[in-house]
């Protein structure tokens, strides 16, 4: 086993935003298109203290456009200080959430129950960000 370089390191979240992470806020999720076109979209998020982890579906825009270029930002508001935000800027990793065990997770923190808008067919992903860069103002 290596040693990790400094660069393998996620950056750190600023000690004075941590906190947003730990909220029922949403963040903005930033993907580039396939034209090159920004594509921007809010989700419901979860930290693990490494990684910003949202869930989606393969038929998303944003699944496809982190297929393809997985470079991403997401944006996070304060919800109880609107003025106040957390930027992360890093590189997606993805996984198959066959059973639905993190958008349940996911859906019990933000509406209190297992996620209901599943169809049949959904093949969800969770989407897990490592902070390259990290920011906030507020």
């Amino acid at each position: 086993m290596t040693a990790q370089t400094r660069t393998d390191r996620p950056a750190p979240i600023p000690e004075s935003y941590g906190d947003i992470l730990d909220k029922k806020g949403f963040t903005h999720i930033a993907t580039i298109g396939p034209n090159g076109v920004p594509q921007s979209t809010p989700v419901w998020y979860g930290w693990d203290g490494t990684y910003l982890k949202f869930s989606t579906t393969k038929t998303r825009q944003k699944y496809k456009n982190l297929l393809r270029n997985p470079k991403v930002s997401a944006s996070i508001t304060d919800p109880d200080a609107p003025y106040r935000y957390l930027e992360i800027r890093g590189v997606a990793e993805m996984e198959d959430d066959q059973d639905s065990t993190f958008i349940d997770e996911m859906s019990r923190k933000y509406i209190g129950k297992d996620y209901p808008w599943s169809r049949p067919g959904d093949e969800r992903v969770i989407v897990k960000i490592r902070p390259k860069h990290a920011t906030g103002q507020g």
